[in-house]
């Protein structure tokens, strides 16, 4: 991914308005981030627990999308598995996140969901660049090219889906 500015990450979110877009809070680190490494750009609000973003390029523009997730903790022993890395985490390290859909249907209360590790550093788990949990990665044949790509098409595919 290349790197943003603040500006293009405000201007670029789709399922919220203008103003909350302007309100809400930016990772302080845009700087110090190593974008090679990333496929999207993913962050929790720290003032709001339930909430995350991603920002992303889709077909050469960026798109940016709120997202809400249960507070809930789900015990150790519960394994989970990320819908976009299919990396596996135990406990609350993937969450059912929710996106509200574009315009009158996301006004209207519509949404789609996704399970997404809850840190949303799944670009840095796919190259290894971050370690889950003993097992939480499996061995694949995939290259980590057809992975990466595999990882931002079905980002893309969910992304999609806020529009139809």
């Amino acid at each position: 991914m290349r790197a943003v500015s603040e500006q293009d990450i405000r201007a670029s979110f789709v399922n919220c308005s203008k103003g909350e877009a302007k309100r809400l809070p930016l990772p302080r680190d845009l700087d110090e981030r190593h974008w090679d490494d990333l496929d999207f750009l993913g962050w929790r609000d720290l003032s709001a627990p339930d909430r995350s973003y991603i920002v992303t390029e889709l077909r050469g523009e960026l798109v940016g999308i709120t997202l809400r997730f249960p507070s809930q903790q789900r015990g150790f022993l519960h394994r989970s598995m990320c819908s976009v890395c299919l990396t596996t985490h135990p406990g609350s390290g993937v969450s059912l996140m929710t996106a509200r859909k574009r315009g009158q249907a996301g006004r209207d209360g519509n949404s789609v969901g996704i399970y997404l590790c809850t840190d949303l550093d799944c670009s840095l788990y796919v190259r290894g660049r971050k370690t889950p949990a003993p097992g939480g990665r499996f061995e694949e044949s995939l290259t980590v090219e057809q992975q990466i790509e595999r990882t931002r098409g079905k980002l893309a595919a969910f992304v999609d889906l806020l529009a139809a």
